[in-house]
């Protein structure tokens, strides 16, 4: 019995550890600029406010990242992950064409 208990404290701690560490690496990752090539196909703009709203009729007012499904980041971070831009950080307040609102 305490050799499973030595183990499973042994692997929680390498779990906790790799968290900590990748969450601290994700947190240095670049941030997405409106010149990115994919950042130009979705048409993501930094600002939601700055939307070409003749080209992205889509797009409505109160509509950004940060209240966005994909938004990876934590409410009240001004920047959070997105599936759109592996590895790359988008901002709270940006908007892109592939927004889809939290539920």
């Amino acid at each position: 019995m305490k050799s499973s208990r030595r183990t499973f404290l042994i692997t929680s701690l390498g779990v906790a550890s790799s968290l900590a560490l990748s969450r601290q690496a994700f947190a240095d990752a670049p941030k997405v600029t409106e010149n990115d090539p994919t950042a130009q196909a979705l048409g993501y703009k930094t600002d939601a406010s700055k939307v070409d709203k003749a080209k992205f009729a889509k797009y409505a007012a109160g509509q950004d990242c940060g209240n966005c499904s994909f938004f990876q980041g934590k409410a009240g971070d001004p920047y959070g992950g997105c599936p759109m831009f592996a590895g790359k950080q988008v901002a709270a307040t940006g908007w892109c064409s592939a927004y889809n609102k939290k539920a």
